[in-house]
Formats: structure tokens, C-alpha cells, sequence
């Protein structure tokens, strides 16, 4: 295993490359995910980081953890265009870090679903300039922030767009979504009184409206926060912690990777 760290625009973005054999035939390109926390973009919680990356280390994948910008730095598109440089530069870094780089997907928590979700609405903005490489192969939302307007998540609706009225409007991602948005697996819990599940639900709503392939699960358990849902980050939950092997059979289809 390789640890390595580079930066992405104001973010520190750590690294966790798997190396191959020279026996090893089948994995010597991986995909790779790209993994934002959660924390209202306030903060950044630690249980849905490393634990997170193990997961998908175990699927095949290289994972790397993007360390956004949050309080009074998140306005302003900061954390989406550090996102966005992150997914550029393991582009153009992907023969060192054994990564495919058409298999780039992006994974976020709460707030940090909010950011996985915009850089899916938004990567080619003309306001914001992006070049296509940023797109990302896939998005994964975990209980995810979606609206800015009914059912929004007040506090990351503070930090993320710094009560600019303009911001807030185009931060809401159902009215951003067309059939440009990269395929998308997202998941809620039904007990989650912090960010409610009609986000989640307003999203799958507009991919189906504009023709993107997606898989939504609701489950009857879960609160808000839950990561990968075992003992080790202190939220078991034997019925959400079925995400993780459901999200393994959608990302192993969509990149058609056999780990």
C-alpha cells in the first residue's frame, strides 16, 4: 500500500494506492473513487473518511480522500472546484496511480454528498469553466444534502453558499440535473431527522425525469451519520450497512470491473 498527498487547489487530497505483482495479471489498472466527508460543510467527520476508503480498497479500487474547504472557506464554488481539480489531476496521474481513468467516481456523505452531487449537475457549467475531464464516471450519495429550498439542510445551505440568494438557487441540485448527470447510486435512511429523505427522493425524481441511470434505496432503518454502518465507526445498522455491498454489485455493472 502507498500513502502519497497532493494538493488540489486550497484542499489536501490523501492517497491509497494498492501495488501490484508482477505475478498479479487481472488488477494492474483499478478504478478509483474519490471520497468526500460529511459535516455540513462545517467540518469534516472522520468516520466517514478512512473507514470509507478501506471499503472500497477491499472492492479493487484505488481510493483517495479529498479534504474540502469548510466554515467561511466553503462558499464560492471552493469546495467543487477542489473537487473537481482532484478528479482532473488523477486523470492526468493515472498511469502512475494505476488508475482507469474513464472508471473515476465520486462519493460523498451529507454535505459532502451535496459537493459529489453538484460537480455531477454542474461539470459542464459554462459559469464555472471546467474542462470535460472532470466529469465524473459515476456518483455515489450517501444520505446526501440535495435541496437548498424545501427540506434543505439549513446549516450546509449557510456554509456553502454564504446567504448569497443567488448561490442557494443554483446549489439546488434537482432544478441543475439533465441527462448529462453521470450515472448514480444513492442511498438514505428513514429515521434520518437531520437531512431529511425527501432529498434523496427530489433527486431520484429528476434523474428519472431526464433519463439517467441511477438505483435509490430507502431503508426503513437509519439516522443521519452512519458511514459504513459497523461497530468500528460506532453506528451499527445491519439493515443501511446493505449500501456497501449493493453500491459494489451497481459500481462493479456500471465500470464493468470484476475485483
Amino acid at each position: 500500500m502507498q500513502i502519497i498527498h497532493f494538493p488540489a487547489e486550497s484542499a489536501e487530497v490523501t492517497g491509497f494506492l494498492q501495488e501490484d505483482y508482477p505475478t498479479l495479471k487481472t488488477h494492474k489498472i483499478r478504478p478509483a473513487v474519490v471520497i468526500c466527508p460529511g459535516g455540513a460543510y462545517r467540518w469534516l467527520s472522520p468516520r466517514e473518511k478512512d473507514p470509507v476508503a478501506f471499503e472500497f480498497l477491499s472492492m479493487g479500487f484505488q481510493a483517495f480522500i479529498l479534504n474540502y474547504s469548510c466554515g467561511e472557506q466553503a462558499s464560492g464554488y471552493r469546495p467543487l472546484r477542489e473537487l473537481a481539480e482532484t478528479v482532473r489531476t488523477i486523470r492526468r496521474n493515472c498511469q502512475e496511480w494505476h488508475v482507469d481513468p474513464e472508471k473515476v467516481a465520486v462519493l460523498g456523505f451529507s454535505a459532502g454528498g451535496h459537493l459529489a452531487a453538484s460537480l455531477g449537475a454542474l461539470w459542464n457549467d459554462p459559469e464555472l469553466g471546467f474542462v470535460p475531464e472532470v466529469r465524473p464516471d459515476a456518483v455515489i450519495l450517501c444520505y446526501p444534502v440535495i435541496s437548498t429550498e424545501e427540506y434543505a439542510h439549513e446549516e450546509s445551505v449557510r456554509w456553502v453558499t454564504g446567504n448569497d440568494p443567488v448561490l442557494k438557487e443554483k446549489l439546488h441540485i434537482p432544478a441543475r440535473v439533465t441527462s448529462s448527470f453521470p450515472p448514480c447510486f444513492l442511498w438514505h435512511g428513514g429515521e434520518d431527522a437531520s437531512v431529511p429523505p425527501e432529498n434523496s427522493m427530489m433527486l431520484a425524481a429528476a434523474l428519472r425525469k431526464n433519463g439517467v441511470p441511477f438505483a435509490y434505496h430507502l431503508f426503513e432503518t437509519g439516522v443521519h451519520g452512519i458511514s459504513t454502518c459497523t461497530q468500528e465507526v460506532e453506528t451499527p445498522d445491519e439493515t443501511c450497512r446493505q449500501w456497501v455491498q449493493l453500491c459494489k454489485m451497481w459500481i462493479n455493472r456500471i465500470f464493468a470491473y470484476v475485483p
